[in-house]
């Protein structure tokens, strides 16, 4: 891939040098961004791309081009869309200069642009509820409630497949609702199957297990950043220099990590179990979650993940080691706490929060967030000592100490002889804390879905009555094309 990007970079410096010996005078783009001081970039709302947290902005993609900017030395100037017509639209105005928001190829080559260079792959898959009947083919779904987002890729290649071998193939779209409203509605019955990326599903499996691929339609698709094409070749060089440079490299791990790394399907037992619990028991010690998460600086909802893995909210659990209560402290440590009763839902959960804050508190300075909360979580299960024995061992291999990243990689090696025999602490149950830790973030991700992002009656009530059209089927069947028949389900020739 490295040969190829420099192949490409030196054929963008050759249309750059014709440039200057036609005459042109006029400035090249990327220093007309530099002079401005402003990088115009469309994205869109989106799990994958860009949503707003509690910390503000965040999102693979966005976190991405903020990086770009800045190694650009130029201020991010950010337009939201809700859908790929609408970034299109604003990108090909003339004044924006990237759109960065997890398209392929694919989705963009009906229009007049080029790209940077490929960073990630995703494929299209149809989603159904695990106790219906498994569709296998797109023909399957004919007659089932399905629906996909208006101007997404799904759309096209639904009507794809309607012209060429399914011409009595109906669906809805919808400009309402986006890829984790349509996933939530087949989780709840309302319809029967969608069509979503593989990144889309990959994040919200832990939310709703209920829910799987019933298959896959065509071949893995590239993502690229996507630039209008009447644009000169300088931008588009100075992407490609960016995606080479090792830096970057290591964000994207990091990004992945942060964005994908906790990201994995809970048994599908295990995960109705905490959804069940969520709703019958967490509602009695929210109020002492929140009390605790203001009081040290944490979100009540991190608590909560947390007081699920150690306890599963029963307040009078107790493992073999002596640990008790929905925090599991140790008596010498709830006594260092001022803690007088472990089996207090309140005070457990208090002592557990300030327990969890020390830990923090102690970490190197050079650990910021949110790497420093997951390590103060792996000390709070195996102990700051080897968690220190960990670190230490990652700068000895050659990785970064101060990223959950790498850490969680060298814990599990405290179970190796040949690796405690050199550390302080000696031997530890290093997988333990790393389970621990992905436990804790994939519950705190079912929460915050649970309390920010689970449709509302009212956009429901919106899903059923409006910014929706129904696809019908043809009614000229000789305007079929015939798909070329193939292993599984074949991909349909672009139009």
């Amino acid at each position: 891939m490295l040969t190829t990007l420099k192949i490409a970079r030196r054929l963008l410096m050759t249309l750059a040098g014709t440039a200057i010996l036609t005459g042109s005078v006029r400035p090249y783009l990327l220093d007309q961004i530099k002079d401005s001081g402003t990088l115009n970039v469309v994205t869109r709302n989106s799990p994958t791309a860009y949503f707003e947290d509690r910390s503000g902005p965040a999102g693979y993609e966005y976190d991405l081009i903020r990086a770009f900017a800045e190694y650009l030395g130029v201020e991010l100037n950010l337009i939201v869309v809700n859908n790929l017509h609408d970034a299109m639209d604003v990108l090909l105005d003339g004044d924006t200069h990237i759109a960065a928001a997890g398209f392929t190829r694919e989705q963009t080559d009906d229009y007049d642009v080029m790209y940077g260079p490929a960073y990630s792959t995703v494929s299209e898959q149809v989603i159904y509820r695990r106790r219906n009947h498994q569709p296998v083919s797109l023909a399957d779904l004919q007659g089932g409630r399905l629906m996909v987002t208006a101007g997404s890729r799904h759309a096209s290649t639904l009507r794809r497949w309607q012209r060429q071998e399914l011409p009595t193939l109906t669906w809805r779209e919808t400009t309402e609702l986006d890829a984790s409203d349509l996933l939530q509605m087949v989780s709840d019955q309302e319809l029967d199957y969608t069509l979503v990326n593989s990144s889309e599903f990959r994040l919200v499996q832990s939310y709703l297990p209920n829910l799987d691929v019933a298959f896959t339609l065509g071949e893995v698709q590239t993502v690229a950043w996507v630039m209008p094409r009447l644009a000169d070749a300088s931008l588009r060089e100075k992407i490609y220099d960016f995606f080479l440079r090792p830096e970057t490299g290591m964000l994207m791990e990091t990004l992945s990590e942060r964005y994908y790394g906790h990201v994995g399907q809970f048994d599908y037992v295990g995960a109705h179990r905490f959804l069940r619990n969520s709703i019958r028991v967490l509602p009695q010690y929210r109020a002492a979650f929140e009390k605790a998460a203001e009081k040290y600086g944490f979100d009540w909802r991190l608590l909560a993940a947390m007081g699920y893995q150690e306890s599963h909210w029963n307040p009078t659990a107790r493992s073999y080691t002596g640990v008790r209560g929905i925090m599991m402290l140790t008596q010498r440590t709830a006594s260092d706490l001022g803690i007088e009763d472990r089996l207090d839902p309140a005070q457990s959960i208090r002592g557990g929060s300030r327990y969890l804050s020390q830990l923090r508190e102690r970490l190197d300075e050079s650990i910021v967030e949110p790497d420093r909360t997951w390590m103060a979580m792996a000390a709070y299960n195996v102990g700051l000592g080897h968690l220190e024995d960990a670190r230490g061992l990652a700068q000895d291999m050659g990785y970064n100490p101060n990223l959950w990243n790498d850490i969680k990689e060298v814990l599990p090696l405290l179970s190796q002889k040949r690796y405690y025999s050199k550390t302080r602490y000696g031997y530890a149950r290093g997988s333990e804390p790393v389970t621990y830790v992905q436990n804790i973030r994939r519950y705190y991700d079912v929460l915050i879905w649970k309390d920010e992002t689970q449709l509302t009656s009212e956009q429901e009530q919106n899903a059923e009555n409006t910014g929706v059209t129904v696809i019908p089927p043809l009614t000229d069947d000789t305007s079929v094309v015939p798909l070329t028949e193939g292993a599984g389900n074949p991909q349909p020739e672009a139009l």
